[in-house]
């Protein structure tokens, strides 16, 4: 399934991370969801060391969700140096799609 990330350890994780980081902003009740996360479990495995890939439940995580003005599901934003500097709203990159994306921040 993923690292999953939360509001209380989203800084540590994810702002501070010393690599881009890919959060996947899911919540159970969305199928697209559930679709993505054979994708997103092997892009994990294939960048690791390069890209971290976590995963946060919208559901159970609403200061991060507010913050990041994240309204549908899924979402997928990059951030890099603490700060979001990409997204992708909705199901649809194929596998291809996603791993050039990931890598164009990898450095």
């Amino acid at each position: 399934m993923g690292q999953l990330v939360s509001d209380a350890d989203f800084k540590h994780e994810v702002l501070e991370a010393t690599q881009p980081v890919l959060v996947d902003f899911w919540a159970d009740w969305c199928p697209p969801c559930k679709a993505m996360d054979p994708i997103l479990e092997d892009l994990a495995v294939e960048l690791e060391g390069r890209v971290k890939i976590v995963k946060l439940d919208v559901e159970t995580n609403p200061s991060t969700v507010v913050t990041y003005n994240v309204r549908a599901m899924p979402t997928l934003m990059v951030f890099k140096g603490g700060e979001p500097v990409d997204i992708k709203i909705g199901y649809g990159p194929s596998r291809a799609q996603l791993t050039k994306w990931l890598e164009s921040f990898a450095a």
